[in-house]
């Protein structure tokens, strides 16, 4: 069982920057791949993107390049996903999930609760 959860989240300016934070508790997620998602109330959730575990390589939906970063933060045992240039499309639930193994091909079982970003001036 991997529990995750997301810190990070709140309100930010239109074109300003938010780093949305994943860990495990109770044990680590360093040598899992994290996905990162998000939802809006009453749309299907999104897929922004994926890092896999030791090899830490990143891969993003086409709709999320350029404005979207995940990466790992080994000190503190934790995957970020950066968001800059937040845009008034960007507001929603952000979750970060795990299948447990080291590939993001693999599917996505455990979920934390999610962070929720709202974008207002």
């Amino acid at each position: 069982q991997v529990q995750l959860v997301e810190s990070g989240g709140g309100l930010v300016q239109p074109g300003g920057s938010l780093t949305l934070s994943c860990a495990a508790s109770g044990s680590t997620l360093d040598y899992y791949a994290i996905g990162w998602f998000r939802q809006v109330p009453g749309r299907a959730r999104e897929e922004v993107g994926c890092v896999s575990g030791s090899v830490a390589s990143s891969n993003y939906a086409d709709s999320k390049k350029g404005r979207f970063t995940i990466r790992r933060n080994n000190a503190k045992h934790t995957v970020e996903l950066q968001i800059i240039n937040v845009k008034t499309e960007d507001p929603a639930v952000y979750y970060c999930a795990t299948g447990g193994f080291e590939g993001c091909e693999h599917e996505k079982d455990y979920w934390g609760e999610g962070t929720r970003v709202i974008v207002a001036s």
